[in-house]
């Protein structure tokens, strides 16, 4: 019987081994696009430089998909060498504030924002629109993805579409010139110009824009008509498969990167006072982050005297960072204080909402993320500022765990789902090729 999917070729830098949240999305569409009619071909590098790798990732790739590799050249992984931290910190977020670097820091930089436009993966792009054009004209596919960042992916799709009429969906897991670090690079004039024109070039040329949050798509119809969002989500029927065993501790965990700007020195604040208060509380709380943690956050953790009630867990992988979703008794969900943060809607809480657990967020009370909480139910969130509701909220959730009665309250999880994003996700591509 003849195969009648139709094809779909998905240009992304981010595939397993590589770990982290840049490969979540577009790992969990291509697991279903089968299941809605579509099969998935990817075009990844062959020797990517990425900072995390969770080999586990390796297991959820469907059998017999078509991955498409070719070599790339990072010349900015020479500037890395030279660095103490030994890869490019911007694909985490971790960008040193101006103050604090070095003069090699400085000048890595200043590279960095200057010559590597828009990312250090632009020499990518031109062989690849060679390669990727002899392909399609060999093996023809119905609709070409891009996924970013790192947006170079978008200028491979964006040159491609010079020379093939193929529908093409640009797909920004995160924003471009609002990205939360993008104010901390020092851009001159002509570089920051030529970001924004091959930002609006990409979102004028696609066919279809899709976006993880509703802010990200106010922003971009100022340029385009055809954006659509899809939500992040979980697979709930892995998380469903664990045994729920609740820590005996307090335990508020944060499972993620967490930098300078997700740095919630208020709560660290509110904590310190509560273990000098109340002895039961001192005596139980646990503050255990799970992922790469900044220098800075974990001194600044230590400084309100919480040394003794710290764990740095360090990166796990993906299968046990929801196992400690689940056994946490409180999950804390971060949003970067810095101009963007509305906008921010962090992959982890649609896991965190799966999880059963309740969520304490902090972060601006009238952006996209705390409209999925008010939705869904699943936790409260605060302002950056609010210090006095926070450790109010904090003591009571405190007495309801001594009581033996802290539960979450999420409802409609399976609305957050991964399955029912890439049923949205393959209703777009069939209206694109129809």
């Amino acid at each position: 019987m003849a195969d009648t999917r139709k094809k779909v070729l998905i240009i992304t830098y981010y595939w397993p081994p590589s770990g982290g949240s840049g490969v979540q999305r577009w790992l969990k569409f291509v697991k279903y696009l089968r299941d809605f009619g579509w099969e998935p071909i990817i075009y990844t590098p062959e020797n990517p430089d990425f900072d995390i790798k969770d080999a586990s990732l390796l297991e959820e790739i469907p059998k017999d998909i078509k991955i498409v590799k070719r070599p790339i050249w990072e010349p900015y992984k020479l500037a890395n060498f030279f660095s103490k931290k030994g890869q490019d910190s911007t694909n985490a977020g971790f960008i040193d504030d101006a103050s604090s670097r070095s003069v090699f820091g400085k000048i890595k930089y200043w590279i960095r924002a200057n010559w590597f436009i828009p990312d250090p993966r632009r020499s990518w792009v031109s062989p690849s629109v060679k390669f990727l054009s002899k392909y399609l004209k060999e093996q023809p596919v119905d609709v070409i993805v891009s996924t970013g960042p790192p947006h170079s992916m978008h200028l491979i799709a964006l040159k491609l579409q010079e020379h093939h009429d193929i529908p093409w969906l640009a797909d920004f897991r995160d924003p471009w010139t609002n990205i939360d670090f993008f104010h901390k690079l020092p851009f001159s004039k002509g570089s920051l110009a030529k970001h924004h024109q091959l930002e609006q070039r990409v979102l004028k040329n696609a066919d279809q824009v899709v976006v993880v949050g509703n802010t990200m798509r106010q922003e971009f119809l100022a340029h385009t008509d055809h954006v659509s969002v899809i939500l992040n989500g979980h697979d709930l029927p892995k998380l469903a498969t664990y045994e729920n065993t609740l820590d005996k501790e307090f335990s508020i965990a944060y499972i993620g990167s967490l930098n300078e700007d997700r740095n919630p020195e208020m709560l660290w604040q509110v904590l310190g006072e509560l273990t000098q208060q109340n002895v039961s509380f001192a005596k139980k709380i646990i503050i255990r982050l799970i992922g790469k943690v900044s220098e800075k956050v974990s001194e600044s953790i230590k400084s309100f005297g919480l040394k003794d009630h710290l764990q740095l867990v360090g990166y796990v992988a993906h299968s046990e960072a929801q196992k400690f979703q689940q056994r946490s008794q409180l999950l804390l969900l971060l949003v970067n204080n810095v101009p963007s943060a509305k906008g921010i809607v962090t992959g982890k809480v649609f896991e965190y909402i799966a999880s059963g657990r309740p969520i304490l967020a902090i972060g601006p009370t009238d952006g996209d993320l705390a409209a999925i909480l008010d939705e869904s139910g699943a936790g409260t969130i605060f302002d950056f500022k609010d210090a006095i509701s926070l450790k109010a909220h904090i003591l009571q959730l405190f007495s309801t765990y001594e009581s033996g009665k802290l539960v979450g309250n999420a409802s409609e999880a399976d609305k957050y789902s991964r399955k029912e994003g890439t049923r949205q996700l393959a209703k777009l591509l069939n209206d694109m090729t129809e």
